[in-house]
């Protein structure tokens, strides 16, 4: 590990030494993702770091360097019938226009993003045990561990997941995974926007199985999917349940789960239709209970806690206002998460403003693990 750290210390040392920004970045899939990059900054490229240090199948925990292919690790979790049970997204096709661009583990973390099982099992931060950092003054830092509870001190392992790069180079990380459920189905359920909300609420608040949902009008059709996922026998007693009350079809085929992986990393024909117009995505997060926000024609996962919104590029600054006082009145927040041509669009913040408390938080840990100021700087647009 210390020799392929070597290079990038001192690449560090010599930024700080010259106080010169550094972009910090591993396949470049998000590269989309938060505030724009200052393209002169020199990258501080994480692919060297890549490998899986350990993998114990019975502890249910992996070890790897942070440049390591995504899809290598759930390659290595798959054969022992594991998996992130997050489902960390992989976004193939937004950031790499060359095929050497994918997702890595370190980016992973260091967005903490996570796919259609959010709601109900957790995001990215929950799964991380441990980290090594390299910190704004070329120190190698370890935090957490490789067990599921210890207790070494402030949890700087989980702040890490969502810093996007503006504490430190995550050099390895060590993650909780989980065995792949033993039953899963899918329903389809022809409901509208306000019922969908309303049942998958009263459904989460059930023994029910429930794994992921997605709402979406399908060819002119609303339609509730949910994905159950757990014992052959829970699974099997809830799609009769809901068959009965709801109307619920079983759609369970390789096409399924090609849509969930697809709703994963926003390739649906929804998401496909809206990117191949030029326009905007917006990602917003609400308490799940929320109403229909009126905001136009939206998608929604997360048993309604997440909600994406297509808005005319060139219409962006009207449109942050439009969405996020109504977002903001609802307990939520919002976010720019794909512009499109933002270098000739109207520049708009990709984040909501943050309250002075947790600014200054974030600017304090800054302070703290990136004193000279040099890693991704601005990408979380406070810090």
């Amino acid at each position: 590990m210390q020799d392929t750290l070597a290079p990038l210390i001192d690449q560090i040392q010599t930024a700080i030494a010259a106080k010169s920004p550094l972009r910090i970045r591993g396949g470049g899939s998000k590269d989309f993702y938060g505030e724009p990059f200052d393209e002169a900054s020199p990258v501080l490229d994480t692919r060297s770091l890549s490998g899986i240090i350990s993998y114990e199948p019975s502890e249910l925990v992996i070890t790897a360097k942070a440049g390591t292919p995504l899809r290598e690790l759930e390659a290595a979790l798959a054969q022992q019938g594991q998996s992130l049970a997050f489902e960390p997204p992989h976004y193939p096709n937004f950031s790499a226009p060359d095929a050497m661009r994918e997702a890595t583990v370190g980016g992973m973390v260091a967005a903490g993003l996570a796919g259609p099982a959010r709601a109900c099992v957790g995001g990215a931060r929950d799964y991380v045990l441990g980290a090594h950092l390299v910190n704004g003054k070329g120190e190698l830092l370890e935090f957490g561990g490789q067990v599921m509870k210890n207790v070494a001190g402030y949890d700087v392992s989980r702040a890490l997941a969502g810093s996007m790069g503006t504490l430190g180079l995550i050099a390895q990380v060590s993650l909780k995974v989980l065995p792949v459920s033993v039953a899963e189905a899918t329903l389809r359920f022809e409901l509208d926007e306000a019922t969908a909300i309303r049942h998958c609420n009263e459904w989460a608040g059930q023994p029910l199985p429930l794994n992921a949902s997605s709402w979406v009008i399908n060819q002119g059709v609303p339609t509730l999917y949910l994905r159950l996922r757990g014992a052959v026998a829970a699974v099997e007693s809830a799609c009769k349940r809901l068959a009965h009350e709801a109307g619920g079809v079983r759609v369970d085929s390789s096409g399924t789960l090609a849509d969930w992986a697809a709703t994963r990393d926003l390739q649906l024909p929804w998401f496909k239709a809206g990117f191949a117009r030029g326009d905007d995505l917006w990602r917003i997060s609400v308490p799940q209970t929320t109403p229909i926000l009126g905001l136009g024609d939206t998608m929604m996962d997360w048993l309604g806690g997440q909600r994406w919104l297509f808005t005319p590029a060139a219409q962006r600054t009207q449109a942050a206002e439009r969405i996020r006082t109504p977002v903001k009145a609802a307990g939520g927040n919002t976010t720019l998460f794909i512009a499109f041509r933002a270098d000739s669009m109207p520049a708009t913040n990709r984040f909501d403003d943050q309250n002075e408390p947790l600014k200054t938080i974030q600017k304090k840990l800054k302070a703290e693990f990136d004193p000279a100021g040099i890693f991704n700087v601005g990408r979380l647009g406070v810090i």
